[in-house]
């Protein structure tokens, strides 16, 4: 066992140790273990199955992919990882795992190995990818009837916010308690959340975190998403982080900042030495332009996420980019050569951080890699133009499933498991019967 593990759970008495890891839809999986056995154990063991474990709990063709035995896997935790948990009632750990066979390759069904995978590339060509993730979320009232619409919480004042109030601090602040203690457990879990505003939505809040390596903030958004509603809970309300919640209200992404430095010297390769942007920076646009499209379950993983991607929703709905231009789905942020960046705005909150991570750098990386060139930059609106990107999950998944690029930097058998777990939870949607059918097709046709 790790030193520095040992000394953390010392240091903080800790008595339980969560041991998780994060299956294709972002559900933390995992056992819980006392200290002494934890400290005693260099790694667990855990059914291989469990990364195929779909939303609703559905187990997707885990005998093509792990083998009809059930076999077991390794989990190692990793040190850099662990944290205390803040919200539970005794001293209790969290440390994330890596999956491993048992001859110590890594599993390529994990998303974490995936991630891994694609920064392994960027490291083989000298090249160092930063990130920083800003996500949105809404507090809703608590609601046990999934049949019911969500609505926003009464804030302090006991009224519920009815229309949007767009960076409003009173709007906030009517939520103080809660942000008071989940910006306490996160500097607890040194998560590194930078900035707090009031979004478009009533009750839609942002959260921007420093910008950093991509596996560790991949680990940090897995973390943070738990602790928000953990927080949410003990101020008897809900968080939700699916990507459009409300039929009239915005949907909410998880924009990702990201740019490429050289590994020996730190310099951005998006810059050229005089200041102007660089063949390679142009090429990772083009990349995205190529590949987001094809990528599409990995940034929009449900069928809810396609109600965000749609035409005057404030979220993108095609691949166009431009500077300082929010309606597109590429957009290069005004910034000093030095921190010449993209954002891509496709991504819904309701992705795996991992695989989102992983997803649009694989993008960028095609392009550079490919020599792509971009379209021309957007100056107007791209709301007014066509769709380019897939109107369904279905539709999402049949590209993917057949984009060989984005197989060989992901690899084919994650790919394949992946597209096997939506397609199976898209086939349990499609067995429910929605109220706009009983309403409108029951006694009309």
């Amino acid at each position: 066992m790790n030193e520095s593990l040992h000394q953390f759970l010392r240091e903080n008495q800790i008595h339980e140790v969560e041991c998780v890891i994060a299956d294709m839809t972002g559900v933390a999986r995992g056992k819980i273990l006392p200290k002494a056995l934890f400290m005693a154990e260099d790694s667990m063991k855990m059914s291989k199955a469990v990364l195929t474990i779909t939303v609703n709990g559905e187990f997707a063709d885990f005998e093509r992919f792990v083998g009809p035995s059930d076999p077991d896997m390794v989990c190692v935790p990793d040190p850099n990882t662990i944290r205390w948990a803040p919200w539970a009632i005794e001293p209790v750990a969290v440390v994330i795992h890596d999956c491993q066979d048992f001859d110590g390759r890594p599993v390529g069904l994990s998303p974490r190995a995936v991630l891994r995978k694609v920064l392994k590339l960027y490291e083989s060509r000298g090249w160092r990818p930063v990130v920083a993730p800003e996500m949105e979320f809404y507090l809703i009232a608590q609601n046990s009837n999934p049949h019911e619409p969500l609505r926003p919480p009464p804030g302090r004042n006991g009224r519920t916010e009815v229309g949007r109030q767009s960076f409003s601090i009173d709007a906030v602040n009517d939520f103080d308690p809660f942000f008071q203690e989940l910006s306490a457990f996160s500097e607890s879990m040194n998560l590194g959340v930078e900035t707090l505003i009031h979004e478009v939505g009533a009750g839609q809040m942002e959260i921007n975190f420093t910008h950093g390596d991509p596996l560790d903030l991949a680990d940090r958004v897995f973390l943070f998403k738990r602790a928000v509603r953990e927080t949410a809970y003990r101020h008897k309300i809900f968080a939700t982080f699916m990507a459009k919640p409300m039929e009239h209200e915005p949907g909410s992404a998880m924009h990702i900042h990201q740019n490429i430095v050289r590994s020996d010297d730190g310099q951005n390769v998006f810059s050229n030495a005089d200041g102007s942007a660089s063949k390679l920076f142009f090429s990772h646009i083009a990349g995205m332009q190529k590949y987001l499209p094809q990528a599409m379950p990995l940034f929009a993983p449900y069928v809810n996420s396609y109600r965000r991607l749609s035409r005057h929703t404030a979220a993108p709905i095609n691949v166009r980019w431009g500077y300082d231009n929010r309606t597109c789905g590429i957009r290069i942020p005004n910034s000093s050569p030095a921190a010449r960046r993209l954002e891509n705005r496709v991504p819904g909150v309701d992705t795996n951080p991992y695989l989102a991570m992983a997803a649009t750098l694989a993008c960028g990386y095609l392009g550079m890699v490919e020599g792509l060139e971009p379209s021309e930059p957007l100056a107007g609106s791209a709301y007014n133009l066509d769709y380019e990107l897939p109107r369904s999950l279905e539709e999402a998944i049949e590209a993917l499933s057949t984009c060989e690029a984005l197989h060989e930097v992901l690899g084919v058998e994650f790919v394949q498991a992946f597209c096997a777990v939506k397609q199976t939870e898209l086939e349990t949607f499609q067995r429910g019967i929605t109220a706009w059918e009983r309403e409108h097709l029951q006694l009309t046709v």
